[in-house]
């Protein structure tokens, strides 16, 4: 998995991390969450060519995955389907402490931070955007979905006046592009206004997508 250059790998407070930092004097905090089996090396391919005024934290998540890598909930029998806000609020509440902790160690502003994920990561962005709209400026929600559970949340319509910006691919067999459209439906209930990127991919973001996904982060 390609690794941004100039970033650290850090342990912090129990979480491993790897950051880029800026050299901005008021930076832009980003924060990047992979997906299932991933770790904190492979959101980098999607941030190679934004700019130094962001401040990039990609934490690994918290429980093991199998055949490897790492998952934003705990292991689940073989049954289980996919991730429910029960499951992942627990780590979507430890992500803002550590953010928290983090931000003030270093001296930045965390009182509002942009977020991007990828698949179970970006159900994770879904979350935090409903539980924490306050704090939650930009979500990325690439080859995601909005899990089940958040009902209450979603007609309290707490992503009013966001701009999300979704991405998924036609032929995702992971994520099914029904999923992702169910998805858009419930964000758009929960108030948010959605930039939108399909193409003809599997589970990954295509070339066009990840332009959009840049302009959306800079604009």
């Amino acid at each position: 998995m390609q690794t941004a250059t100039n970033t650290d790998l850090i342990t912090f407070n129990d979480w491993t991390l790897r950051i880029r930092a800026s050299d901005s004097e008021n930076p832009r905090l980003l924060i990047l969450l992979h997906g299932w089996t991933g770790d904190e090396n492979s959101m980098w391919v999607f941030t190679r060519k934004l700019p130094s005024s962001f401040w990039m934290i990609a934490p690994r998540a918290p429980h093991p995955a199998e055949p490897q890598g790492f998952s934003w909930r705990p292991p689940q029998p073989q049954t289980f389907g996919r991730p429910s806000f029960e499951t992942l609020f627990p780590a979507a509440e430890a992500l803002i402490r550590l953010i928290d902790e983090y931000s003030a160690l270093v001296k930045i502003d965390a009182s509002r931070f942009d977020v991007m994920g990828f698949s179970q990561g970006a159900a994770m962005v879904n979350v935090l955007g409903m539980i924490h709209p306050e704090r939650v400026h930009k979500m990325g929600v690439l080859a995601g979905f909005v899990p089940s559970g958040l009902d209450e949340h979603i007609a309290r319509k707490p992503l009013s006046g966001k701009d999300v910006f979704v991405a998924h691919g036609t032929q995702d067999e992971m994520v099914p592009i029904d999923r992702a459209r169910a998805s858009i439906d419930l964000l758009e209930q929960a108030g948010a206004t959605i930039t939108y990127c399909e193409d003809e991919v599997g589970h990954k973001l295509s070339a066009n997508c990840l332009r959009a996904l840049e302009s959306y982060l800079e604009n």
